[in-house]
């Protein structure tokens, strides 16, 4: 008999354990009278900051707004060159898009998901202006010899680190190694709003400053615009939920890692690519992907037998309709082609308990390839 459906991530779950918790943030930020900035996304803001151990927390409508924002506040536009992971959500890429730059696609390394840091120098041309890595899946980048290299070729590092709340790198939470850190407070994300959010993190004052006043229509004084800015600021509802859901994350990140280690257990000889941290790494696992060229097939099994999984993702950026003027056809980035055909995503949710833990590796171990 099929078990119970296994979602793949429960977000009423999620509420629903901290419900009382965050109704009462829910109603007193509504009850303030701040609809716009004020003390939750102040206090929010200060304490996400301090958690990420950077200087500076600036809260902007949502993710891809932070990458776009600070890009911007480096002064990265049009004719510049900007090194992205060519396997990635699209978002990295369409930020450095949205400014007018051009995106310069490095593979991943071999046995990761993450960004080739070996690969990136040779992309670096005298338009290049600066690297986005990406803390893909909840699985820290190499940081610190991306922002070496960057030193020496004075270039800007903006991490893209949408899926890596509460990661670290040789003992260092992401959130302050590059000039800026962008982060996406999705509600599927390990810190995840009720609607969608963003922040950039940075010890940069000046870079701040500026994403502040870039994200309120370029103006640090009311009816002052220094320059063309946007609409982009977190909403004091969500900054109320994310501060409630901040107290919770190191708890929710642990049992994302307990999960992960009874997947790679259990799928050790399985006949999959599995994720492998660095012993410098200590990953959140906002997904946990495995990759198989039987993909399709294991999919389809764990889906008959009521197991939720995703594809992150299936169509790499360069093959994407979008980005068809950058002339980069099938065959042009082999490695990302290859992920978006076998990476498949298992649940991994805080929220999963442990019996669907279990059914999911029962069902996986009799899919053996």
């Amino acid at each position: 008999m099929k078990e119970a459906n296994v979602p793949f991530l429960d977000l009423k779950a999620a509420y629903g354990e901290l419900q009382p918790e965050l109704d009462e943030a829910v109603l007193r930020a509504s009850r303030s009278g701040w609809y716009i900035g004020g003390p939750e996304v102040e206090s929010f803001e200060a304490d996400f900051a301090a958690y990420t151990e950077a200087k500076y927390c600036v809260g902007v409508g949502n993710g891809l707004d932070a990458l776009t924002l600070a890009l911007r506040a480096l002064d990265i536009g049009e004719g510049d060159e900007v090194i992205v992971p060519s396997h990635t959500f699209i978002a990295t890429w369409l930020a450095v898009s949205a400014v007018g730059a051009k995106p310069v696609a490095v593979e991943p390394a071999l046995g990761s998901y993450n960004i080739d840091v070996d690969s990136i120098e040779r992309c670096i041309t005298t338009s290049t202006k600066a690297i986005v890595p990406v803390h893909l899946y909840g699985m820290p980048v190499d940081i610190n010899p991306i922002c070496a290299l960057a030193k020496r070729y004075g270039l800007a590092v903006i991490e893209d680190a949408a899926q890596a709340h509460g990661a670290m790198v040789g003992g260092k939470k992401v959130g302050s190694h590059g000039d800026a850190v962008a982060w996406s407070f999705y509600p599927g994300k390990n810190l995840g709003a009720l609607g969608d959010g963003g922040a950039i993190t940075t010890n940069n004052e000046t870079i701040a400053s500026r994403v502040r006043e870039l994200g309120n229509y370029g103006s640090a004084v009311k009816y002052f615009n220094n320059e063309c800015g946007v609409n982009s600021r977190l909403d004091p509802i969500q900054a109320a939920v994310l501060s409630i859901k901040l107290k919770y994350l190191d708890v929710w990140n642990k049992r994302r890692q307990n999960i992960a280690a009874i997947y790679s257990q259990a799928l050790t000889g399985f006949g999959v690519g599995l994720p492998n941290a660095p012993e410098w790494a200590a990953p959140v696992w906002h997904l946990y992907v495995i990759a198989t060229p039987e993909r399709d097939a294991l999919q389809s099994r764990l889906a008959l037998a009521g197991i939720q999984t995703l594809i992150h993702y299936p169509v790499p950026p360069h093959l994407q309709k979008a980005y068809r003027p950058l002339g980069l056809k099938v065959g042009s980035l082999p490695v990302a082609e290859r992920l978006a055909n076998e990476v498949l995503s298992l649940p991994i949710g805080p929220q999963l308990s442990a019996s669907h833990v279990d059914y999911v590796v029962s069902v996986l171990a009799g899919a053996r390839l």
